[in-house]
């Protein structure tokens, strides 16, 4: 049996610390402030990359990688096919979680929040700003489905690029964003002796949030 002791991998935390005296009230503001600051250092290819977790239709809990596409005082969004695993996972149980992990300032974030589908116009707007092979994608790509070969998606897309070869390509019912509207956020910042800072905001009314100390 193949087997491998990973007991001796070992890394000190030292970069930053979080404390309470210098954090913002509301969450979505720190969250702009550590994106503000990955997105200024070196080392991370997609900073808006995220980790989506959902619950399946199968009881089964599963995350992916997917990227942030927004972020406004009412949440966070992203945009996918409605009808992929994920999709239909959110419309059983649109309570799901999205976690962001910047190693390079030895950071991360844990968010729990409710996801909703955006309003039609919006997911128009985004959809009208992707480029024609991204759109293109998004009609070939029965996401989640079994297909026979990659083949499959080839010979549709060159199907695809003539018929809407000068012509409008329009978004797919099927295709759109979600919101999510956070219920909590928790801030992880990597510290010494794994003695981690662990803050976390909790909503507890439309527009307060309490902020507790967690134990790493």
């Amino acid at each position: 049996m193949m087997q491998k002791d990973l007991g001796d991998y070992r890394k000190s935390y030292e970069k930053s610390a979080l404390m309470e005296d210098s954090i913002s009230d509301n969450p979505i503001q720190l969250f702009q402030t550590w994106f503000y600051e990955v997105e200024k250092s070196d080392g991370v290819d997609e900073p808006n990359a995220m980790t989506v977790s959902t619950v399946g239709l199968d009881g089964f809990p599963k995350s992916r990688v997917v990227l942030l596409k927004k972020y406004t005082h009412e949440g966070f969004i992203f945009y996918t096919n409605y009808n992929s695993e994920k999709g239909r996972a959110i419309s059983e149980n649109p309570k799901i979680c999205i976690s962001f992990f910047w190693a390079n300032l030895e950071r991360q974030i844990i968010i729990k929040g409710t996801a909703e589908k955006l309003a039609k116009n919006l997911s128009d707007g985004y959809f009208e700003s992707r480029p024609d092979g991204s759109k293109l994608g998004a009609l070939v790509s029965d996401q989640s489905n079994v297909i026979d070969s990659r083949s499959v998606l080839e010979n549709k897309l060159t199907e695809l690029e003539k018929e809407y070869d000068g012509k409008e390509i329009e978004r797919p019912e099927h295709w759109g964003g979600y919101l999510v509207r956070p219920v909590s956020m928790e801030f992880w910042q990597g510290r010494p002796n794994r003695l981690h800072d662990r803050i976390r905001y909790t909503l507890t009314n439309d527009f307060d949030w309490k902020i507790e100390r967690l134990a790493p």
